[in-house]
């Protein structure tokens, strides 16, 4: 797991333990409290494993097409194919694709 997304959801588990801790000692801890938490970690876990989904697999496409190219730029090779004549037409300058 990404350290910052896995941080968050430490932190967030940290704080329902002590809250549902906090409502057990004062005796106000109940089935809807514990089912509204469970509901809280759930969305929470779901929204930083996503995060952490999206950050590895964006990162590791920039890796690889680092590797690809070689030139440490991260940008994909454009490939030209030819027109419907055969022709593969003007070559784009710097920036065009």
């Amino acid at each position: 797991m990404v350290s910052g997304t896995g941080d968050r959801l430490t932190d967030v588990v940290a704080a329902v333990v002590e809250v549902a801790a906090e409502a057990g000692e004062a005796g106000t801890y109940t089935v809807e409290m514990a089912r509204a938490m469970a509901a809280v970690l759930n969305k929470v876990a779901v929204r930083v494993v996503i995060d952490a989904e999206v950050r590895g697999f964006s990162s590791g496409w920039r890796e690889a097409m680092e590797l690809v190219t070689g030139d440490g730029t991260g940008a994909a090779p454009a490939a030209r194919l030819p027109g419907p004549d055969g022709d593969l037409g003007p070559r784009p300058g710097p920036g065009g694709r």
